[in-house]
């Protein structure tokens, strides 16, 4: 491949093609290059290439004479790449497709760019390398010969290197581990000191699925992906999802049988339970809401009982439950605790059989792949009114054509957290 480079600043290039594995790629004639200046083409004794923008504006633009003659004393341009912030984004599959190319002109801008009527006296295609704003092109054309070079046949010592590597499959690469195999009490994964090779590349590809969906989530729009992949990546998605779900049992303000508002008081039945569900399902914590100090004091007896306690010594799981819940006066209370806990401020949700402004449980769980949740499940006759003014909406009853609505606030939040975050099949 040769590849020829049009820049103001040539001397730029110099020590990065000639170092490392793209220096000995140059050696062994697999790549050349050559460098064409379009202040070589200017005609007045500055040597300018640019000039004012039309409009007026800060900065100055790349003007055409010098360029157009610079670019027409290529004989084989190939196929034309310019570098400009306003491009199609640089990616994997771009630097696969101009690794093919036999020559290959890189266009470096500077300044404010080029005039605009150099793409129409040239078959150009813009790229970006990022979104930023870099000095000028030169950077940016480094970052394409890399990704293209190292594709040609032979560049990488290898023949499996390039292969195996980060958007290769479309997904970001596994991590890598080397000698030695502890080093300051951190150690190199067990699977991969096994010599199972099987269990290694499954490894190998959980990895690069659980990076490709925390850090670059978009890549999976171009990735092929079995049916184990996509099971692995729900069970993931299931995880982070219950991480971002909060409970939060309220016991006042509520509405009484007779629709006032009023306060009630907490169960130990509904601390366990709930508990339980939100331990089981790997949820970021559960809320108590009650403003009367006896009932926080109640809970507080309750809970040091089974946590730190003669209650969790005998029962260690029901303390790792129960180790879970909070106790606040307010429900401003409980989404401040999620707050702190996870640098963003909740999304508050509730559940109501009577309700009539409802979300669907789909609503809820696309939110918890980005954003913690604080759900919110009424004691007696349900949340009151001013309650459910301020929630962004209410969770659709869970039997909503049934005249019967009447579940324990224990079932209920089993039921709800299970269709939530619950395994299928």
């Amino acid at each position: 491949m040769h590849i020829t480079i049009v820049t103001i600043f040539p001397e730029f290039f110099d020590s990065a093609l000639s170092c490392g594995l793209l220096g000995q790629a140059r050696e062994r004639g697999l790549v050349s290059f050559s460098f064409v200046n379009p202040r070589d083409f200017a005609f007045d004794r500055h040597r300018s290439v640019d000039d004012r923008p039309y409009g007026g504006g800060p900065g100055m633009v790349m003007t055409l004479p010098p360029l157009k003659r610079a670019m027409q004393s290529i004989e084989t341009p190939g196929q034309i790449v310019a570098m400009t912030p306003r491009g199609k984004p640089f990616c994997q599959s771009m630097a696969e497709s101009l690794s093919h190319q036999r020559a290959l002109t890189l266009v470096c801008g500077r300044y404010e760019g080029y005039d605009e009527r150099f793409t129409s006296l040239f078959p150009v295609e813009e790229t970006s390398v990022g979104d930023m704003v870099l000095n000028g092109g030169e950077t940016a054309a480094l970052a394409v010969i890399e990704a293209t070079t190292r594709l040609i046949p032979g560049f990488m010592g290898h023949a499996d290197s390039g292969s195996e590597e980060s958007f290769a499959a479309g997904l970001l690469e596994y991590p890598h581990y080397t000698r030695p195999e502890e080093f300051e009490e951190l150690v190199v994964p067990e699977v991969l000191l096994s010599g199972d090779h099987a269990a290694i590349a499954a490894w190998r590809r959980k990895k690069s699925l659980e990076t490709t969906l925390a850090r670059r989530p978009d890549l999976f729009d171009q990735v092929d992906m079995d049916r184990a992949d996509m099971q692995y990546l729900a069970s993931i998605m299931r995880q982070r999802m219950g991480r971002n779900l909060y409970l939060c049992l309220v016991h006042g303000p509520v509405r009484n049988k007779y629709g006032q508002d009023a306060v009630v008081s907490l169960t130990n039945l509904d601390l366990h339970d709930i508990a339980r569900v939100s331990r089981t399902y790997g949820l970021g914590g559960f809320s108590v809401v009650t403003p009367l100090e006896d009932q926080k004091k109640l809970a507080a007896t309750l809970l040091s009982h089974w946590t730190s306690g003669p209650g969790g010594q005998r029962n260690p799981d029901r303390a790792e439950a129960l180790s879970l819940v909070s106790v606040h006066d307010r429900i401003e209370d409980a989404m401040h605790a999620v707050k702190a806990k996870t640098g963003q401020a909740p999304i508050v949700f509730a559940t109501s059989a009577t309700a009539e402004k409802t979300v669907s449980l789909r609503c809820v769980q696309h939110t918890l792949t980005t954003s913690p949740i604080l759900l919110l499940f009424g004691t007696g006759h349900g949340l009151t009114e001013d309650t459910l003014e301020f929630t962004t909406g209410c969770l659709r009853p869970i039997r909503p054509f049934d005249v019967y609505n009447h579940l324990s606030v224990r079932a209920a939040a089993a039921i709800t957290v299970d269709r939530l975050l619950g395994d299928v099949g």
